[in-house]
């Protein structure tokens, strides 16, 4: 049987409940520690594996040569790993990353948003 996580409204404890697909939705559940019905379901971060990206552990040096030199290559590589993290990585990045994809020179880049952090700053510097 499924093994469901509840939050508590009123005590704010979490607990879970196991439930039979045909019980979920239709039995009631109680908080056990106070016994409440004020419960909400708590879902966990759910974290989803995608094949056919970027895998960065096991990129060969000869993969990551020539992208200093290329900011078209490294402005593609950047969007793929930015997309592959599932995240909002900010307007910086973005705007790093379409500047890359236009062919712009990534120390131009870099000397334009001074205010990048150490990792973006970086960019063009030899540090990939």
């Amino acid at each position: 049987m499924p093994l469901y996580t509840y939050r508590c409204q009123d005590c704010r404890k979490r607990f879970e409940v196991r439930l039979s697909y045909d019980e979920y939705g239709e039995q009631q559940v109680r908080c056990p520690h106070c016994k409440s019905d004020a419960v909400t379901r708590w879902i966990e971060r759910v974290r989803i594996a995608r094949s056919g990206g970027i895998d960065l552990e096991n990129m060969s040096p000869e993969q990551l040569n020539g992208l200093e030199d290329d900011p078209r290559a490294l402005g593609r590589m950047m969007r793929q790993m930015g997309d592959e993290m599932g995240e909002e990585l900010g307007p910086e990045f973005d705007e790093v990353v379409s500047r890359l994809e236009k062919g712009e020179d990534p120390e131009k880049i870099s000397r334009e948003m001074p205010d990048l952090g150490d990792d973006l700053g970086k960019l063009g510097e030899g540090d990939l």
